[in-house]
């Protein structure tokens, strides 16, 4: 048999008696550097781990004759050396003997439950493959990095991000050393400010997702095109939203006046009515969401905002439509499958001169607007936007894409 033993910075004081037992018999003793310094008085030969494969083929010559330890760390099972060996050796002649792992040990010293949190390593990964689980605001994140995906660089690129999502960011360094062992809790600001130096190189970092505390400095934002993590968002969902870049085409392409009625159907959170009501403060919007957690949304980030002239009601299109003032401008965000029927009444309650503004996502709803309007005989024109946003990695800047939209104007 080859016995993996997982062993922490605790060294030989941290493994069980049994697990003691089976190195004190072992005749090949196999690990990195500190291991193997864990049994400096061992008998047992001592192969330093280095080329996978040369030691591979080494075990294979050995098996049969020798006993075989080899030292790894925490759990081997878990993004750990015990995956390759089972690649390449019989799982019949492999047993495991797992200590803590790092991760284990880090979200019990910030003393959360771990059960529901995502686990990603970044140990010589793409550190890109973070971004989605930022995207989708998961409540508990729990990252081994290296020296290039180290905290300061996963602080930066969720910066980078403009999420709606606030994290607390936890930084585990030495887990298992009484001497050097050290827990610190920081905002992305912060840590992003700081230097790799900071920390040991043995670290995991913890993401916990937080509401945010701090009140909004209102005085300071611009006057449109606000950040997307200004808005509550849906805690599920915290992506879905139209983005800034694609609200302040809207916002133009509404060619927006004074003391209009304007609807916005499929309101999502209110960032389109939001972004309006601030900027047209004598005209009335109506934010039509038919959830109620999005309903709630919209009035929330009114209140954050101090926005009085937007007016959030929950119901569906095109029922709701009918009993709405006419309007003079339309933004039509979500349709739920009724596009067609959104837009014949919208067409048929809008005033003269006015202008609907459609943001679609999806070739199914582009084809069912376009036929529609050439149907009807109505013109419109066609916006197809596709934006990246630069996000950072390591050193280096990378464009990261947003979902192309598609913007569809109409003029009545």
């Amino acid at each position: 048999m080859i016995n993996v033993v997982g062993i922490g910075l605790d060294g030989v004081e941290g493994l069980s008696l049994n697990v003691r037992k089976i190195i004190a018999n072992s005749t090949i003793l196999i690990g990195g550097e500190r291991h193997l310094s864990y049994f400096a008085e061992h008998p047992a030969k001592q192969l330093k781990l280095g080329n996978f494969q040369e030691i591979i083929g080494q075990i294979k010559d050995i098996i049969e004759t020798e006993n075989i330890v080899i030292l790894t760390s925490g759990d081997p099972l878990f993004f750990g050396l015990g995956r390759y060996l089972l690649a390449e050796i019989s799982a019949a002649k492999l047993s495991f003997y797992p200590h803590f792992s790092s991760i284990q040990l880090a979200f019990n010293r910030v003393k959360i439950p771990w059960q529901d949190a995502q686990i990603m390593s970044l140990h010589g990964r793409d550190l890109q493959q973070l971004i989605p689980l930022l995207q989708q605001g998961k409540e508990k994140i729990g990252l081994l990095t290296d020296t290039n995906n180290n905290p300061i660089e996963i602080a930066k690129l969720y910066l980078s991000l403009d999420l709606p999502t606030n994290y607390q960011f936890w930084v585990c360094e030495n887990l298992g050393d009484e001497n050097t062992e050290k827990i610190s809790c920081f905002t992305g600001e912060k840590l992003a400010k700081l230097e790799s130096e900071n920390f040991a190189n043995l670290n995991i970092v913890i993401l916990i997702k937080i509401e945010e505390s701090n009140s909004l400095d209102r005085e300071n934002l611009p006057l449109f095109g606000l950040p997307d993590c200004v808005f509550d968002s849906f805690g599920d969902r915290p992506g879905l939203m139209t983005k800034r870049e694609i609200r302040i085409l809207v916002l133009g392409e509404l060619e927006l006046g004074t003391k209009q009625i304007i609807w916005d159907i499929g309101a999502g959170t209110g960032s389109v009515s939001l972004e309006m009501g601030r900027l047209c403060e004598d005209s009335q919007i109506y934010a039509l969401e038919k959830t109620a957690i999005g309903n709630s949304l919209i009035k929330k980030n009114c209140a954050k905002l101090n926005v009085k002239n937007v007016i959030a009601i929950q119901g569906k299109a095109p029922e709701t439509l009918e009993e709405l003032p006419k309007p003079d401008r339309i933004f039509i965000g979500g349709s739920s499958g009724k596009l067609a029927e959104i837009l014949e009444i919208c067409v048929e309650k809008i005033n003269s001169k006015g202008i609907i503004v459609l943001a679609l996502a999806t070739l199914e709803n582009i084809a069912t607007a376009v036929n529609w309007l050439t149907e009807k005989n109505h013109e419109y024109q066609l916006l197809q936007i596709q934006i990246s946003r630069s996000v950072s990695v390591a050193n280096l800047t990378r464009l990261s894409p947003l979902n192309p939209v598609t913007i569809i104007k109409i003029k009545v």
